[in-house]
């Protein structure tokens, strides 16, 4: 107590009471001291008060850390009171979202009233199989719980779910029994657990009513038994009802509804079956308008749609229609009662009568089958036994109107009785006994009103048992931990309620007394109150009772949660629950079957409402019959019945091990997610979670491991280099004791130590204290180390700064100086230039002035000298031409005297030379040469003579033209001077004033025409080039539109392509994955109806052992579907029998389950025995007559039942399926039409057309193998797959076939060795020796066998081979089903033999093709290869699965990294948990070495028998979609796994992961792309979560994550040490809002789907051609007796 004193110092928090929130939270401003009578607090609102320290309530209640807000488990809170427990659930609820917490071994769920996406079978996937130490609380992890607790220690279990009324017990029964049917059934429903599940909506209608807490209030009690099989199956059930309020069949409060079934009934009335009820609506009846018509209809329900459900109900639970019609006219005879009007008459109202054209009386008459006139005359009389005499005496119009609704009550009570006797008939299992069972009890609540009566007695007297059984129960586990860890205990007090249940039903108890005045003939509700005030007030006084002050006729109890104050009015009547015998006599004699049974069965044990398990006979008043001891048998009252049905259920409970789920009403107005906290309080002191809390409080709360221990407190603890567990446990002990004074307040075990309240707080401030300590010192010592770093650092900068002053003053100096110099030298020079700028402008002025004076002046010389210039140019040239005349004679005269002159020295030379020649002539022999010479002189010189008389001429020419041009001139010259003279004188003549005046204004005036003309231009050019311009702009505008408008039509098109395109894609793969989840449908109800053949034939052996022959299970081998041929792809066709029930032909399905499940057995063996068209089958199967008469008694044809449900279920989705495709064909041809209709098709549309119609074409084939499905599973097919095989006709085909001789290197098998060959290459093949062949031996062998067939022209042969290779290989298949290596070598095989049949099926130039018609074998082989690959993956699968959560999210592969920050309260493990959970926990846990050990053994296989990389990309994206949704399911539903270090390791896991699948080529096929939502995550668990920019990043980061898991792992997050914070609820509102941006109208989804499945595609590869002298085939296969032809 003092460490505990200890921690109220100032700037605690702490609970204060409160009047409106119960609780609030305060500081202290200062610390408390012993002694101290007040405490100074400041409220959460800013107030200050002062809080008295008296007793009882002592100091406030201390707050938990803030590390511990939002704890999944109460009882790991530090200080365990009333306010933490409501602070943390209110935290958790508003908060967090988290409607599921652990108080110890109670789940506290608190009602939503909202849908949550946490229910799914992903979910369940996610909780089956894991320890509920691990996950988030859910009520999945309870039933997991007492699941594997049942299937672990072999005992039985129970779930105890309790809370008020609408606070969702009903919804926690439904979803704890859809787990157990999910995790204790097949992949699938079974019919057993579709009849659990299915009991639910019957109940519902009879049992559940409107009430003003809640709109589906189950108005009883009831215990539903699960029963399991050896092998953990469902394999029954059972329900026991407790408590039904018949009350309410007769009067519902204001706001309320009778029971639904009702309802549902009057709002079905008109349907054509129901009409013959005589229904109107309900508010035209008394039983159900008194409540009001506003509650008459449930807002958000369909009573109709409710009906259609119940009678589906019942139908699958077998009972048929007519008996349900019989109980629909039951019910409506009971609303017809109500109508009744019954009238008073004689003196005084001592009579009564019912008229006589009462039609509510006939209606129920006729629906019940009784006599009218009888029951209206004892509905108003009664007979009474008076001396031995029967008298009959008229009742009051009051006691007859009480009479005829106690009539009703008993009928609806002996109604649900039967109703319920009716389920356990069709839940009890079968085939054998329950090993153990799993009770799952859904039972009211604790009730309080404002007026208490019987009802509500009976129902808290239940709680309080209950609630003492709970406290036990809690207090037996606790005593059992300090047991095991052989701690030195005593025995912890808790309050026990024993008092006030002694009260009730111990000896003179209220019970007691009130069955007392129950039997006196004139007892009274006053009567009985004395004898109560008397007893437990005055003579023997007890603590919980007293009576009322204002009131003599109630009494008031105080239950353990509250005081209830009960009035004394109605208890008798309801204790003795009257029925008088004469109406119960007339319904016995009933024509309705039914009407009769229920009133002459007996009672059923365990099954009470409040007239319980009673007979049909009054209780307390009945006075006729045969004898009194008839009569003493049925006088046990209500209570009694109540008191030993509730002891039976304490028994079963205190049988088996209990699991408590206490339901939690939040709110009174259903709203979502608003919490009150009084409304909380109540009800969590009601259930029992405080009191959880108080037991554990008082014994040791706080539990830790040593090394827990030894890693959160090291640094209180003193040594070092501890290793082993002794050490560590040995320094603990030493510890504690100087840490802790008081040995009181801890307590050493075997592994843990332990904690009383408060305590752990103590350690958590030394802790922090030491830590502060050691933090003040590290800080003095930085801080030293700091200042003595910032004087060197400061000195340093000193010096500097005084040098580097220094220097700046010396350089400012020596810049001073420099500057005053420069001011000199500026100066100087400013002044120079500013005289030489002015000297340079007066300069520059001086010579402008004398250019332009000297430019004038030159102008004018300049025109002078032009003017002389052009005289000059005048006169050179007519001097000139003067001066060329002259010369031209001149030259013409000397050019003839020269010619004359010439000639005659020519002609004195022509003498002289003839002279010369005459004396030259004896030289002319010698010179013959220059005659040759001469005579081309002479015609020179002749021609130069023709030259010069042609330029004479030439010249004379010339001259006589320039003489006529020259006179031309002067007569020009002449002419122009007498026209300048005449003008002159013209011009002297005339004034020239007038003259330039007229012209100068017609020039003006035409200057300005033609001015305004040219403005006037100038003006329209302009407004056309606006024009043009605004042209211009359109024209670009409408050019840039149109270019706009066809790239978005292009983009428009491109787009469409590309979405119908991944539509058509996804609608592909999305029908092949049905198609494959189809066939595996089909295998698995293959193998069901394997394992009933199987079990009916060892129940024949049994009796007498038949040694049959080895080959049978090759000979009766199921077929593929698609090796049935089509003759038998229709429904089953049986001849008609007249002896089947009297029946023309074969019965219709409900018939058969009628026969099945409700008929006797003595009837179904009359129906068995006769010539049925079951013996038919028999006898085609080959099974003897008497083994047949076993095996069609139970289980066969529960097979039956099976399978011709899965069939039409198969049949009708696929109709739908079906349905759905052609109609999103239909609209994606039609958009492609409208695309296409374009004149001028682009590319992009011609792409689309193929697109579509290569889709089309696919689906239409995707339908084809749909539908050869759809044939192939019904029943005639399941039934003849074990019958002989049936003759085949053999026609001889027209074609001709291959000759033998034509195809080389085949193989022969003859029909005598086909069973040999396949038992000796597959069946009992080795599987040492099949992994040492080539791959595809075994493949290539059947080939070349069925090749030689085909090629010899046997057909049926060929056909034979490859359907007993199937089946072989499907033998194979199950024979090696957890082999992996064999399994991908039958794979291989498969798809070899499949490609091998494919390509020489087709036409083709350079093969020889088939000339047999294999297709539907081929199609067999393609189903075979599915299965292959998907059980392959299944073998993997269940391997990978055990270790995927421990390897992923929980190995350490980087050592040391969690070790140093252990949270405070994390790994205190629930009480009641197994303690072997911890010693696994302990063990070694699987790392990623083994996942990448079993991935990297798939791998192993799939490339030795080298299959196709894109299957084995394929397989490999499966498994990694499994480690992925698995790991990141686990982790967004594990509050230990959100922390940084833990990203960290997850992230470090992930990679070895992706770098394994990388390393082996393995991305291409989008394995790793699944991995992204993993890694996302656990960057999200390492990034920063503070800031807006935090958050803007995250969302971008984690692209690949929902909005509800991003939201989900923030709210999991948990710092691990001290350093870290929580995330903020601001930052996740700010997450949360940036996400909505970012969804898009997304569907909610918090876990991955799990189950999903890609769907496989193999890829068509031509093989290269086989022949059998290629093949290496070993002597051990043994198959020489294969010839070659």
């Amino acid at each position: 107590m003092i460490g505990t004193m200890e921690l109220y110092a100032k700037g605690a928090s702490v609970w204060v009471p409160d009047p409106e929130a119960v609780w609030v939270s305060a500081k202290l401003l200062k610390d408390y001291n012993l002694g101290d009578e007040n405490v100074v607090l400041q409220i959460s609102d800013g107030r200050e008060v002062q809080y008295p320290v008296v007793p009882p309530s002592g100091l406030p209640p201390l707050a938990n850390p803030d590390i511990l807000e939002g704890e999944n488990d109460l009882t790991a809170l530090s200080f365990l009171h009333e306010p933490a427990v409501l602070h943390n659930l209110r935290v958790r609820f508003l908060d967090y979202s988290s409607i599921y917490t652990y108080c110890g071994i109670v789940l506290v769920a608190l009602n939503p009233y909202d849908q949550l996406p946490i229910y799914g079978e992903e979910v369940i996937d996610a909780y089956s199989g894991q320890d509920m130490a691990d996950m988030e609380p859910h009520i999945f992890s309870v039933a997991e719980e007492a699941y594997r607790t049942m299937t672990r220690e072999e005992k039985n279990q129970s779930i105890i779910i309790s809370g008020e009324s609408g606070a969702g017990k009903t919804v926690s029964a439904k979803f704890t029994m859809r787990y157990f049917a999910v995790v204790g059934g097949a992949s699938q429903q079974t019919s057993v657990e579709e009849r659990v599940l299915a009991s639910n909506p019957i109940m519902e209608s009879i049992g559940n009513a409107k009430t003003t807490r809640n709109d589906n209030s189950s108005r009883f009690g009831k215990y539903i038994e699960i029963g399991f099989g050896r092998k953990g199956d469902i394999i029954g059930a059972n329900m026991r009802t407790y408590l039904l309020e018949k009350s309410r069949v007769v009067f519902q409060a204001s706001q309320e509804r009778n029971y639904h079934i009702f309802y549902q009934l009057c709002a079905s009335r008109d349907l054509p079956e129901m009409r013959v009820l005589k229904l109107g609506g309900a508010e035209t009846f008394r039983y159900t308008n008194q409540g009001g018509e506003d509650s008459i209809q449930i807002p958000g329900t369909d009573d109709v749609v409710d009906l259609e459900r119940t009678r589906n109900a019942f139908t699958i639970l077998g009972v048929p229609p007519d008996q349900q019609m019989e109980l629909f006219r039951i019910l409506a005879a009971v609303l017809h009662l109500g109508n009744v009007n019954i009238q008073a008459s004689g003196r005084g109202g001592d009579r009564s009568y019912i008229d006589g054209e009462e039609r509510s009386l006939s209606v129920f008459s006729k629906l019940l089958g009784v006599e009218r006139t009888q029951m209206a005359h004892w509905l108003c009389h009664r007979r009474l036994a008076v001396g031995g005499e029967m008298l009959v005496k008229p009742m009051p119009g009051q006691q007859s109107l009480e009479a005829r609704d106690a009539l009703a009550k008993h009928v609806y009570g002996q109604l649900f009785t039967w109703t319920v006797t009716r389920l356990n008939s069709a839940l009890r299992a079968q085939s054998e006994q329950p090993k153990s069972f799993i009770g799952v009890l859904d039972i009211y609540g604790f009730e309080t009103f404002e007026r208490n009566s019987f009802e509500q007695f009976c129902i808290n007297y239940a709680n309080e048992k209950l609630q003492q059984q709970f406290n036990r129960h809690v207090f037996q586990l606790e005593q059992e931990e300090y047991v095991r860890e052989e701690l030195p205990w005593s025995r912890i007090e808790f309050s026990d309620n024993q008092p006030c249940i002694a009260l009730i039903e111990g000896q003179l108890g209220l019970l007691d007394l009130l069955d007392e005045e129950c039997r006196m003939p004139k007892g009274s509700e006053e009567s009985w109150a004395r004898k109560l005030y008397d007893q437990h007030q005055s003579n023997n006084p007890s603590p919980h009772f007293r009576k009322p002050r204002m009131s003599n006729t109630a009494f008031i109890i105080l239950h353990f949660a509250d005081m209830v104050q009960y009035e004394c009015d109605g208890f008798l009547d309801k204790n003795r629950d009257t029925v008088f015998e004469e109406p119960i006599n007339i319904l016995r004699a009933s024509q309705s079957e039914l009407v009769s049974e229920l009133f002459q069965q007996k009672p059923v044990g365990g099954s009470l409402s409040l007239s319980g398990g009673k007979s049909s006979l009054p209780n307390g008043s009945l006075r006729s019959g045969p004898g009194k001891r008839a009569q003493r048998e049925h006088k046990l009252t209500v209570g009694f019945q109540f008191r030993q049905s509730l002891q039976l259920l304490m028994d079963t409970l205190n049988s088996t091990t209990p699991h408590y789920i206490r339901c939690i009403k939040p709110n009174d107005l259903k709203e979502p997610f608003v919490f009150d906290p009084k409304r909380a309080v109540q009800q969590l002191r009601a259930c029992g979670v405080l009191e959880t809390i108080r037991i554990s409080a008082a014994g040791y709360p706080s539990r830790w491991t040593y090394a827990e221990f030894f890693s959160r407190y090291r640094v209180l603890l003193r040594g070092g280099g501890v290793q082993t567990k002794e050490q560590i446990q040995a320094l603990c002990q030493r510890a504690l004791a100087e840490l802790i004074p008081d040995p009181e307040q801890y307590c050493f075990g075997k592994t843990k130590v332990f904690f009383r309240a408060g305590q752990v707080a103590l350690l958590e401030r030394l802790r922090a204290e030491r830590l502060r300590a050691a933090g003040v010192i590290i800080q003095s010592w930085v801080r030293g180390w700091l200042g003595r770093r910032r004087y060197i650092k400061t000195r340093w900068a000193t010096l500097t700064i005084q040098r580097y002053t220094r220097g700046a003053l010396a350089r400012r100096l020596a810049d001073v100086l420099r500057y005053t110099k420069a001011a000199l030298v500026i100066q100087k020079t400013y002044r120079m230039v500013a005289i030489r700028q002015m000297f340079l402008m007066i300069r520059e002025a001086t010579v402008t002035i004398q250019a332009f004076t000297r430019g004038s002046l030159a102008r004018r010389q300049y025109r002078l000298v032009v003017a002389e210039r052009a005289a000059l140019l005048l006169q050179s040239a007519v001097r000139g031409w003067l001066a060329r005349r002259a010369y031209r004679r001149v030259r013409a005269a000397i050019v003839l005297m020269q010619c004359c002159v010439r000639r005659r020295a020519a002609r004195r030379e022509l003498v002289k030379l003839k002279a010369e020649a005459r004396s030259v002539e004896k030289f002319r022999e010698l010179n013959k040469g220059m005659e040759v010479k001469l005579m081309q002189l002479q015609l020179r010189a002749d021609q130069k003579a023709r030259e010069s008389s042609a330029l004479r001429e030439t010249l004379q020419v010339e001259r006589k033209a320039h003489n006529t041009e020259l006179d031309s001139l002067r007569g020009a010259l002449v002419k122009l001077e007498n026209q300048l003279e005449t003008q002159l004188q013209a011009q002297q003549s005339q004034p020239s004033t007038a003259i330039t005046e007229e012209e100068t204004e017609e020039r003006r005036r035409a200057e300005e025409k033609a001015a305004q003309e040219i403005l006037r231009l100038t003006q329209e050019v302009q407004a056309l080039r606006v024009e043009r311009d605004c042209l211009g702009k359109e024209k670009e505008d409408l050019t840039t539109r149109l270019l706009e408008q066809e790239t978005a039509q292009e983009e428009c098109v491109v787009q469409a392509v590309a979405q119908e395109g991944k539509a058509l894609t996804a609608e592909l793969d999305e029908e092949r994955r049905k198609y494959q989840g189809l066939l595996r449908e089909f295998t698995r109800l293959e193998q069901r109806y394997e394992n009933l053949r199987e079990m009916s034939m060892l129940t024949e052996h049994s009796k007498g052992y038949r040694r049959t022959d080895s080959n049978q299970s090759l000979i009766m081998e199921p077929p593929s579907p698609s090796l049935m041929s089509p003759p038998f792809s229709g429904p089953p066709t049986f001849p008609a029998t007249p002896s089947f029930f009297g029946l023309p032909a074969f019965p219709s399905p409900e018939e058969v389950r009628t026969v099945s499940v409700t008929s006797p057995t003595a009837e179904r063996g009359a129906w068995l025995s006769s010539d049925t068209p079951m013996d038919t089958l028999m006898e085609n199967m080959g099974v003897a007559k008497d083994s047949a008469g076993k095996m069609s008694g139970e289980d066969l044809w529960h097979a039956y039942d099976a399978v011709r449900v899965a069939n039409k279920f198969l049949e009708n989705q696929l109709r739908s399926q079906r349905s759905q495709e052609e109609a999103e064909l239909e609209a994606v041809r039609l958009q492609a039409k409208r695309t296409c209709s374009d004149p001028s098709p682009s590319a992009d549309q011609q792409y689309l057309v193929e697109l579509v119609e290569a889709r089309e074409q696919e689906v239409c084939r995707l339908r084809r193998e749909l539908k050869e499905l759809r044939h192939t599973v019904t029943l005639r097919r399941l039934l003849a797959q074990i019958g002989p095989v049936l003759a085949q006709s053999t026609e001889d085909s027209s074609a001709p076939h291959a000759k033998a001789g034509t195809v080389t290197g085949l193989l022969e098998c003859r029909k005598r060795d086909e069973a040999k060959l396949m038992k000796t290459l597959i069946t009992d093949m080795r599987v040492d020796s099949a992994l040492s062949l080539p791959p595809g031996l075994a493949a290539s062998v059947l080939f070349l066998c069925v090749r030689q067939a085909d090629c010899s022209g046997d057909e049926t042969r060929a056909r034979s081979l490859c359907t007993a290779a199937v089946t072989a290989m499907k033998g194979a298949l199950k024979k090696h089903c957890n082999d992996v290596d064999m399994t991908a070598l039958w794979l291989k095989n498969a798809c070899l033999l499949t490609d091998l049949l494919t390509q020489h099926s087709k036409q083709d130039e350079d093969l020889v093709p088939l000339t047999s018609d294999l297709s539907e074998l081929i199609r067999a082989l393609s189903d075979l290869c599915i299965q292959a690959y998907q059980q392959l993956l299944s073998i993997s699968e269940s391997r990978l699965q055990p270790i995927i959560v421990p390897a992923t999210l929980e190995s350490e592969m980087i050592p040391g990294l969690s070790g140093s920050g252990v949270k405070l309260g994390n790994f205190r493990k629930r009480a009641g948990s197994d303690p072997r959970a911890v010693e696994r926990n302990a063990g070694e846990t699987p790392s990623m070495a083994a996942v990448l050990r079993e991935l990297g053994a798939l791998h192993t296989a799939l490339s030795r028998q080298a299959l196709p990389p894109t299957l084995m990309e394929q397989a490999f994206r499966q498994l990694t979609h499994l480690l992925s949704a698995s790991a990141l399911n686990s982790l967004l539903l594990r509050k230990d796994m959100c922390s940084w270090s833990r990203g960290l390791q997850i992230r470090y896991n992930v990679s070895l992961l992706e770098e394994w699948l990388r390393s082996r080529g393995l991305q291409a096929g989008g394995a790793v792309a699944l991995l992204e939502p993993l890694i996302q995550a656990a960057q999200l668990l390492q990034v920063g979560k503070k800031t807006d920019a935090d958050a803007q990043a995250l969302v971008h980061t984690c692209t690949a994550l929902s909005t509800q898991q991003i939201v989900k792992i923030l709210t999991l997050y948990t710092p691990h040490s001290d350093l870290e914070e929580r995330v903020t609820l601001n930052f996740i509102r700010t997450v949360q809002g940036l996400l909505k941006e970012r969804s898009g109208g997304q569907p909610p989804q918090l876990l991955m789907d799990v189950r999903r499945v890609f769907p496989v595609t193999f890829p068509y590869l031509p093989p290269p051609p086989v022949r059998a002298d290629q093949l290496d085939i070993p002597d051990s296969l043994k198959i020489s007796f294969l010839r070659r032809p």
